[in-house]
C-alpha cells in the first residue's frame, strides 16, 4: 500500500522540492484509503454530534494521530505516513468532512424541514453541497493573500502543526507541547474554554483584546447591568457595521496591494521572485472575489429555482432577492474567515441569523427566506476550516520555505479536502432522513425558523441601525489588520462561560512570560498553545462522542 512518500526520511528541517523531495499525492493508494475512511468517520461523528449537542467538534488532530499510528506499525505498507505531509493530507480530509457534514450540510437542509417544506430539502442539498465546494475552493485562492496571510494566527492549524510537529521531532518541543496538553485537557475537565486560553497567546495582541472585552461583557452585561444583550440586538448590529467596513477595507487592500507590496519588498531587501509573489496575492484576492460573487449569485440562481421559492416573487423582487442572497452570502464567508483566521471562532450561526435578520426586514417571502438562511449557513465554515488546514500545511512546509514546494502541498491539501466534502455530501445524503425522521435537526434551526415565522420588526431594524454605528468605528480605528471591530462584535457573539477570563489570562502570561523566563520564551509559549488548544479540542471530541452514545 503506497503513500507515495515511503521511501522518504523524516527530518527535523522541512521537507521541500528543493530537497529533491516530491509531496505526498492525496490520490496516491494508501493516503486515499486512510483519507477516505476517516472522512467518513468524521462526517458520521460531525452529524451526530451537531444533531444531538448542537457542536461539531474539531477532528483535525484525530486524523493526524491516526495517520501517526499507522506509521509506527512496522511494516513497509505503512512507512510512508511517517511523512508529516501524509498526516497533513489525513488531518485536513477527516477536518473538512466533520465541518461540511455538519455545518455546511445537515444544518441547512434542517431549516426546511422544520419549516414543513420537505420538497425543498433535496433541492437543497443540491446547492449548499455545490455552496460548500466553492466555500473551500475559494479560501484554497485567497490564502497567503493581503485579506488572508499565511503569518496570521489561523490557531487550530497552528495547534494541529505543533502536535504532528512534536510527534516527529520528540525532544523538547515535545515535552512543551504535551505540558500544554496536559494543561488544555486538565481545564477542559473543570469546563474551563481552554482553547481561548491558547488563542489569547498567539492572537494578535489587539485583536485579543477587543476578542476578550466582548466575551467578558457578554458574561456579565445582564447579571451586572441588567442588559440582554440579544434583545437589543446590540451584538448583531456592531458585526453588521464592523462587517460593512470590513468588506471596503478589503476592496482598499486590493487596490492598494499592487502599489505597495512591490515597494515593501525591494526596501525590505526580498529575495528574487518576492515582488511577483506580493502582486500575485493582491490579482490572486482581487479574481478570486469576483469568481466567487459569480458562483454564488449561479447558486441563488439554483437554489431559487430549484426550490421553487422563485415562483413566490415578483420578477423585480427575484432580481432584488438573487443579488442579497449573493452578497450575504459572501459577506458572511469573509467574517467568518477573519473571525477564525484572527480568534480560532468562526460565529457562522450568529452572522447567518444576522444575514436573515436583514433579509425578513427587505420583505423578503417566508420560502425565499428559509432558502436565504440555508444557503448563507452553508458558508463559512468550509472556508475556515479550509484556513486551518492550509496553515497546518505552511507550517510543515517550512513556511514558504520553497515556493514551489509549498504551493504542490496546497493542491494536495485541496484534492484531500475535497475527497472529505465528496464523502460528507454522500454520509449525509444517506443518513439525514434518518435523524429527521427522529425529530433531529441542527438546535440553531429552529431559531432560524422563529425568526422568519415572528416576520419583520421596526424596532430589530432601529436596534441593528443604532449597534451598526459603533461597531463600523471601531473596525474603521482598528484597520484591516488588526480586526476589532470583527472581533469585538466575534466576542459579543459567543456565549461560552469563562472565555473571557481565559483570554485575559491568556493575554497576561504572555506579557508577564518574557519578563519572567527571558525573551526566548516566545517560541515555546507557541508551542505550549497549541497543545492547550489541542488539548481542549481533544477533550471536547471524546465528551461529545461519550454523550451522544450514551
Amino acid at each position: 500500500m503506497s503513500t507515495d512518500a515511503t521511501n522518504r526520511a523524516v527530518t527535523d528541517a522541512p521537507h521541500t522540492a528543493a530537497d529533491g523531495a516530491r509531496h505526498p499525492r492525496a490520490l496516491a493508494p494508501g493516503n486515499l484509503i486512510l483519507t477516505v475512511v476517516l472522512s467518513v468517520f468524521g462526517a458520521v461523528v460531525g452529524v451526530q454530534l451537531l444533531a444531538t449537542l448542537g457542536v461539531t467538534p474539531s477532528t483535525s488532530l484525530i486524523g493526524a494521530l491516526a495517520a501517526m499510528t499507522l506509521a509506527r506499525v512496522p511494516l513497509v505498507a505503512f512507512r510512508g505516513f511517517r511523512s508529516v505531509h501524509a498526516q497533513n493530507l489525513a488531518q485536513t480530509s477527516i477536518s473538512s468532512a466533520t465541518f461540511g457534514a455538519a455545518n455546511s450540510l445537515f444544518l441547512p437542509i434542517g431549516i426546511p424541514f422544520l419549516f414543513g417544506m420537505d420538497d425543498m430539502i433535496v433541492p437543497m442539498l443540491v446547492g449548499v453541497s455545490v455552496a460548500m465546494l466553492v466555500d473551500a475552493w475559494l479560501l484554497y485562492r485567497m490564502y497567503d493573500t493581503p485579506a488572508f496571510p499565511a503569518k496570521n494566527p489561523w490557531p487550530l492549524g497552528l495547534a494541529a502543526a505543533e502536535a504532528i510537529r512534536a510527534g516527529d521531532e520528540g525532544g523538547r518541543r515535545a515535552k512543551v507541547l504535551g505540558l500544554g496538553l496536559v494543561t488544555g485537557l486538565v481545564g477542559a475537565v473543570f469546563s474551563l474554554p481552554m482553547s481561548a486560553f491558547g488563542v489569547a497567546l498567539i492572537g494578535g495582541f489587539g485583536a485579543m483584546a477587543a476578542f476578550g472585552v466582548g466575551l467578558l461583557f457578554t458574561q456579565y452585561a445582564d447579571p451586572l447591568f441588567g442588559l440582554d444583550l440579544n434583545a437589543m440586538y446590540l451584538p448583531h448590529g456592531m458585526m453588521i457595521g464592523a462587517g460593512l467596513v470590513a468588506l471596503v477595507q478589503v476592496g482598499r487592500t486590493i487596490l492598494g496591494a499592487r502599489r505597495t507590496n512591490a515597494a515593501r519588498a525591494r526596501s525590505a531587501g526580498a529575495p528574487d521572485g518576492a515582488e511577483e509573489y506580493a502582486e500575485d496575492g493582491a490579482r490572486r484576492l482581487g479574481r478570486s472575489m469576483r469568481l466567487g460573487l459569480g458562483a454564488y449569485l449561479a447558486i441563488s440562481v439554483l437554489l431559487a429555482f430549484g426550490t421553487g421559492a422563485a415562483t413566490h416573487m415578483s420578477p423585480g423582487m427575484l432580481i432584488g432577492f438573487l443579488v442579497y442572497a449573493t452578497v450575504a452570502a459572501f459577506l458572511h464567508e469573509l467574517l467568518v474567515g477573519i473571525a477564525s483566521m484572527h480568534s480560532g471562532w468562526f460565529p457562522a450561526f450568529a452572522i447567518a441569523l444576522i444575514t436573515l435578520l436583514l433579509g425578513i426586514l427587505i420583505g423578503f417571502p417566508p420560502e425565499a427566506l428559509v432558502v436565504l438562511s440555508g444557503f448563507t449557513a452553508a458558508t463559512g465554515p468550509a472556508f475556515a476550516d479550509m484556513g486551518y488546514d492550509l496553515k497546518t500545511g505552511y507550517l510543515l512546509r517550512g513556511e514558504n520555505a520553497d515556493p514551489a514546494f509549498e504551493l504542490e502541498g496546497r493542491r494536495q491539501q485541496l484534492i484531500a479536502a475535497m475527497i472529505g466534502f465528496g464523502v460528507a455530501i454522500a454520509v449525509v445524503l444517506v443518513s439525514y432522513r434518518m435523524f429527521f425522521d427522529n425529530g433531529q435537526t441542527a438546535p440553531i434551526d429552529a431559531a432560524y425558523v422563529a425568526a422568519i415565522k415572528a416576520g419583520p420588526s421596526v424596532e430589530t431594524a432601529k436596534h441593528l441601525a443604532l449597534w451598526a454605528v459603533p461597531g463600523a468605528v471601531v473596525q474603521l480605528v482598528g484597520g484591516s489588520k488588526r480586526q476589532l471591530g470583527i472581533l469585538l462584535a466575534t466576542g459579543l457573539l459567543i456565549t461560552t462561560p469563562m472565555a473571557g477570563w481565559m483570554v485575559a489570562a491568556g493575554i497576561a502570561a504572555r506579557v508577564l512570560a518574557p519578563r519572567l523566563l527571558g525573551r526566548d520564551v516566545k517560541g515555546d509559549l507557541e508551542v505550549f498553545a497549541g497543545g492547550a488548544i489541542a488539548g481542549d479540542a481533544l477533550y471536547s471530541f471524546g465528551n461529545g462522542v461519550f454523550k451522544a452514545a450514551r
